[in-house]
């Protein structure tokens, strides 16, 4: 296909893969629809005003034949694995059948999907044997599917990539199951993307089935070594044969930003042996693409990784979110409650609005930090996200990302900032930040903190009743240590707002 004159719709594109091959694809020359549930979650990327925008659901039939028209090729990056491990099956079966039948009446020319390699060994894993199925369903139709089958993608912020690096930096002792020890071939994200650009201007690779993989092929025993020796740690694994998926699921869940519905059908897949069985046919069809090694990934994410540099996480994606409704916004209704408190700031509203969005990770919540840690450890124990998100950035914010136990809803730059509840709550929960201009000063602020909560049942009432004595302290800390630290940032000079990562947080944290 000619760039020129060629209109690709990228599904996922929210997604860990998608979020980094819409700039590729751009780069390139393509003209690029975004195909997404939420609009407002592209507005924060560098490349959102060079795309067009698709507002639907893959689940939805409905939705997606407006997507297609005039369209020529459509990537297929949409996994449900954060549905839970009953669930994503069924949903991925009929995502992909409702694009297909899209297509189809539209008359794309090319599909080009990114799944999993097909398992290997007595056990098999729902997870892998679903992406396999996936493919089958996408190739069903009348549209020519180039389907790529990848092992771990590594680079900064995958899933595969976060594993490894928790466990690593975390555990100087390792106690692991028999899944350490199964051969895998993990391939750069660098090189997962050009095999996708790359797939449209070969037309010899419509209706294959091509696996991909980088140089090596290591256990991930073997993967956690090499990155303990290039992080220069010591580690040891020692082997377990009593523990199952479960366990090691709840073991990761407890260990790594993973949750455990996720880590489950993840680990099932870990302990399939997943090689490329033909590297030649890649390297006939692809021959411009070099693997590199997993050695050179790995240093690459960490640079980025500690640069901060990272364009899309693991947990993009509204997917990856296990029993979260896309559609869930706050709207102020009957039987919410609302708690709310405001403070003047000696500091311009931008500065006041960029320590704001350093909240959570490394900077952590400025006041009462215990109580909010002792949050995290009670919502990981009940299954739930806890503190192991983290946040993508350490400076800035946008729409979709994660910030710990909450994710960014709605951001209105150097004036809002609405972060949603993850964490397991008998209800809804929003936090919420707004900065305005002091009507006496223009270099004034006032901060007006918000905590709403919609309870479900008698079970929310009463834990609104009961929480709330906890808040109140707690937030009312809060806001008088943002109040402090943005004019501590006024005193030293500091009005350029993201100018350092290295800022010291007030002494009241």
């Amino acid at each position: 296909m000619s760039p020129s004159s060629s209109t690709v719709l990228v599904t996922g594109a929210t997604g860990y893969v998608g979020g980094r091959l819409v700039p590729c694809l751009l780069r390139e020359g393509y003209a690029v629809r975004c195909f997404v549930r939420s609009a407002e979650r592209l507005q924060a990327q560098p490349w959102s005003d060079d795309v067009e925008v698709a507002v639907g659901d893959a689940l939805k039939a409905d939705t997606v034949p407006p997507a297609m028209e005039d369209v020529d090729a459509v990537y297929y990056l949409i996994h449900s694995l954060g549905a839970g491990e009953d669930a994503f099956e069924d949903k991925d079966r009929r995502a992909a059948t409702n694009i297909r039948r899209a297509a189809e009446a539209a008359g794309v020319q090319r599909i080009v999907y990114l799944g999993g390699m097909r398992p290997k060994g007595e056990r098999q894993s729902k997870h892998l044997q679903s992406r396999i199925e996936t493919g089958k369903v996408l190739r069903d139709g009348a549209v020519p599917v180039t389907e790529f089958r990848a092992a771990q993608i590594v680079g900064s912020g995958s899933l595969s990539f976060e594993l490894v690096r928790y466990l690593t930096e975390r555990v100087p002792l390792m106690i692991c199951p028999r899944w350490v020890h199964t051969p895998t071939q993990p391939i750069a994200i660098r090189n997962v993307l050009q095999y996708l650009v790359a797939a449209l201007q070969q037309p010899d690779s419509a209706g294959e089935i091509v696996e991909i993989g980088g140089s090596d092929v290591f256990t991930y025993a073997e993967m956690f070594q090499i990155y303990a020796e290039v992080r220069g740690l010591n580690r040891w694994v020692v082997n377990v044969p009593f523990l199952t998926p479960r366990l090691s699921s709840h073991w990761i869940g407890f260990v790594t930003p993973v949750s455990n519905s996720i880590a489950r059908p993840l680990i099932e897949g870990l302990d399939n042996e997943v090689v490329v069985e033909d590297p030649e046919k890649a390297h006939s069809l692809f021959p411009d693409v070099e693997p590199i090694s997993f050695e050179a990934a790995l240093r690459l994410a960490l640079r980025r990784a500690e640069t901060g540099t990272i364009p899309t996480v693991w947990n993009s994606a509204v997917s990856s979110v296990p029993d979260e409704a896309p559609s869930t916004r706050l709207e102020l209704s009957e039987g919410l409650y609302r708690e709310e408190r405001a403070v003047d700031v000696d500091a311009p509203p931008a500065l006041v609005f960029d320590t704001i969005e350093q909240l959570g990770g490394d900077t952590g919540w400025l006041y009462g930090d215990a109580l909010w840690r002792l949050r995290g450890w009670i919502d990981q124990l009940v299954g739930g996200v806890g503190f192991r998100y983290g946040r993508r950035d350490p400076d800035t914010l946008r729409v979709g990302d994660t910030v710990d136990f909450w994710r960014v809803e709605t951001r209105e730059d150097n004036q809002l900032l609405r972060l949603r509840a993850e964490m397991r709550l008998p209800g809804r929960a929003w936090l919420q930040f707004k900065v305005s201009p002091h009507e006496d000063a223009d270099a004034r602020s006032r901060i007006t903190q918000t905590l709403f909560f919609e309870p479900k049942g008698l079970t929310g009432t009463l834990y609104w009743s009961l929480a709330r004595w906890v808040h109140g302290p707690l937030f009312a800390g809060q806001l008088r240590a943002l109040a402090d630290w943005a004019e501590e940032r006024t005193a030293d000079g500091d009005d350029s707002p993201q100018a350092s990562t290295a800022r010291s947080v007030p002494t009241s944290a």
